[in-house]
């Protein structure tokens, strides 16, 4: 017996599974069809100049508008010499007719011209005017490109693939080679030379070094974009560890605060001899609340807390610790003073750490950025709260410390402190050429009940 093997036909409305190099073709007819056939003509104008270059930004206004025109005006330059090239090997060839001479021009200009404004659509208008100027030219030594043509090919090549994109550039190059080898074989005869390989040649080392400079503005623009992106990101995250680091002290000085409230209500009956119930009951109430909302700050405001972070041993600084900071700053080389203004006094926990963390950053921002000047140091004590000013005067101009450039990260942790406490905030260049930070931190005024 003999076995046969069957094969189940393939469904109707089924196609078999495309290949990688079919797909791959596919692609690319589909965009050569798209670029080259379906949008040849479309009206893409050349745009201006940028003129915030290094040379263009130093010209007057009206010299600076003109300056954005000059891509315009050097490929309306080119097509004039492509014009009077065609000219010349007119009259050369002996074809002085002031017609064919001006014919042989147009043939050679409008498609310089008209790659300004579409510069695909001026591609094919080249390649179609060349077999044209080469008829009604009729030189032997040129062919298949007259000397008109041949300049004004390549010119239109450059300025169309500086337009578009490399692919669309490779597919004008493959198309010229076509029309030039066909040229040769079905039309080559009786001609001494062709040209078609030097046009080869020369247009070759054009797009390639369009195409590296597309490449490279590409790479340019990219890393351009990474860099804002990043110093974005930069400020975001320097914005959330200032205010991590802020909700850590927070949590210090609230949880310190809340400790002691619980501690003094759960001893406070003991004080008493034989309190009243309800005295106890209010008293155990405090306690829980106090415990309670110690409980939940500690849950809120731990997950800001890092793994391996750890509370400081030490208090807290307080403006009272000022004098000691002033101390190890002039130790630095700084010279500074201090003012105080007003009626001292006590301070909630949280404005004096603040007041004292922004005198210790612009200090430091003083140190770094203006070596070897003088700094003052103003405290007013006020009846709505707290006020500060922190200057420097201006750089020396000898100084055998050099300024350190920062990220500038000081500033947004001084704002991001004054503004925790609903305060107000002003930084910038002083009158006599140094820099000023001024502060104001309000302190809601104590009842005589609170008190």
């Amino acid at each position: 017996m003999t076995e046969t093997t069957q094969t189940q036909p393939i469904p109707q409305g089924r196609s078999r599974p495309r290949t990688p190099e079919f797909r791959l073709a596919a692609d690319a007819l589909r965009g050569l069809r798209q670029e080259l056939f379906t949008d040849a003509f479309a009206y893409d104008p050349l745009p201006r100049m940028r003129v915030d270059g290094f040379l263009t930004r130093r010209l007057s206004g009206r010299m600076r508008d003109y300056a954005g025109w000059t891509p315009h005006a050097v490929v309306a330059f080119a097509g004039l010499l492509c014009a009077s090239i065609a000219a010349s090997a007119a009259d050369f060839w002996g074809d002085s007719s002031s017609l064919l001479t001006t014919l042989m021009s147009l043939l050679a200009l409008i498609p310089v011209l008209l790659v300004l404004l579409r510069p695909t659509g001026a591609f094919w208008f080249s390649l179609i005017a060349t077999p044209f100027a080469a008829l009604f030219g009729d030189s032997y030594d040129d062919w298949p490109w007259p000397t008109g043509s041949f300049a004004a090919h390549l010119v239109v090549l450059t300025v169309a693939a500086i337009r578009t994109r490399p692919r669309t550039a490779a597919w004008m190059w493959v198309l010229t080679a076509v029309y030039g080898m066909v040229s040769e074989s079905t039309l080559g005869g009786g001609h001494y030379s062709s040209n078609t390989g030097p046009m080869l040649v020369v247009s070759a080392l054009i797009l390639l070094v369009v195409s590296v400079w597309h490449i490279r503005r590409a790479a340019e623009q990219e890393v351009t974009a990474q860099q804002t992106v990043t110093e974005h990101e930069r400020s975001r995250r320097t914005l959330l560890e200032e205010r991590t680091t802020i909700a850590r002290e927070l949590h210090d000085v609230v949880a310190h605060h809340m400790s002691v409230v619980a501690i003094q209500a759960e001893a406070a009956p003991y004080r008493v001899e034989n309190p009243p119930p309800e005295l106890e009951r209010a008293f155990a109430t405090i306690r829980e609340n106090a415990v309670a909302a110690l409980t939940e700050l500690r849950r809120v405001l731990g997950v800001v807390r890092a793994e391996d972070y750890e509370a400081p041993d030490a208090p807290q600084p307080t403006l009272a610790d000022l004098d000691a900071l002033l101390a190890n700053v002039r130790d630095a080389g700084l010279s500074v003073d201090k003012t105080v203004t007003g009626a001292v006094r006590e301070l909630p926990q949280g404005v004096e750490l603040s007041a004292y963390r922004i005198v210790q950053e612009a200090l430091s921002n003083t140190l770094r950025h203006a070596p070897g000047a003088s700094a003052r140091v103003e405290i007013g004590y006020v009846l709505g709260g707290l006020g500060l000013r922190i200057v420097n005067g201006p750089l020396p101009g000898l100084s055998l410390v050099k300024p350190s450039p920062g990220a500038g990260h000081g500033i947004t942790g001084m704002r991001e402190r004054v503004s925790m406490l609903n305060g107000e905030m002003t930084a910038g260049p002083a009158e006599d050429g140094g820099y000023e930070v001024t502060v104001f931190l309000p302190v809601p005024a104590l009842s005589e009940g609170d008190a």
